[in-house]
């Protein structure tokens, strides 16, 4: 049996640890609180980053832009989610963008900062055990759920998310889905004469 995909990630107990580090920290420019606004790059794909980002509020879309240029959204990114670690750890450039597409605000970590925790901070260690398993299962449940599922089933869970927690664009609603938008609106088509038959059948 698979196991639902979650399309908006979250992670308070993660926020909540950091918003204690920010109120606590003895050196102001460790964790800085920083914004951005709907459609700006928080990181770029092949580019160093210089912070590690906490979200603290708002919603990203976390994507890869292929050779052919074709862009692909890996997931959307909510409060509590953390990213550019595994650069930081990897010591690598960033393995893809981050972008904004709602308000956001994140709290920024200098990179010696993240290094000296991860040696001294039991703490965070196990916050980010818990956020690589959870990206594993997420990833394999997501593939194994399309697989089992019909895509207007997905369409279907997206459509719910578009109306329950932020205004998603065509473009990125494809890019999602892995199809082209010319598929995508051929697709909504469908979902709607389906949901609209199903209403009809009900009454």
């Amino acid at each position: 049996m698979s196991r639902a995909i979650i399309m908006l990630r979250t992670n308070q107990p993660f926020l909540d640890y950091l918003e204690e580090l920010y109120r606590n920290q003895s050196h102001r420019e460790n964790i800085v609180l920083k914004s951005y606004a709907k459609g700006e790059r928080i990181l770029t794909q092949h580019e160093v980053s210089t912070k590690i980002m906490l979200i603290g509020s708002g919603i990203t879309k976390c994507y890869f832009v292929e050779e052919n240029d074709k862009e692909y959204i890996v997931e959307f990114l909510g409060k509590g989610e953390i990213v550019g670690e595994i650069e930081v750890i990897k010591n690598v450039p960033c393995l893809c963008s981050i972008e904004a597409i709602t308000e956001v605000t994140v709290y920024a970590m200098a990179i010696p900062y993240f290094q000296a925790l991860l040696k001294n901070d039991l703490r965070l260690n196990n916050f980010l055990l818990d956020v690589f398993a959870e990206r594993i299962v997420n990833t394999s449940s997501r593939a194994s759920y399309q697989q089992l599922h019909t895509s207007e089933h997905t369409l279907g869970q997206l459509l719910d998310l578009k109306s329950r927690e932020m205004e998603i664009s065509k473009e990125d609603m494809a890019a999602y889905l892995g199809i082209s938008v010319r598929s995508l609106n051929r697709a909504l088509k469908e979902y709607q004469d389906n949901n609209g038959n199903r209403e009809e059948n009900g009454k």
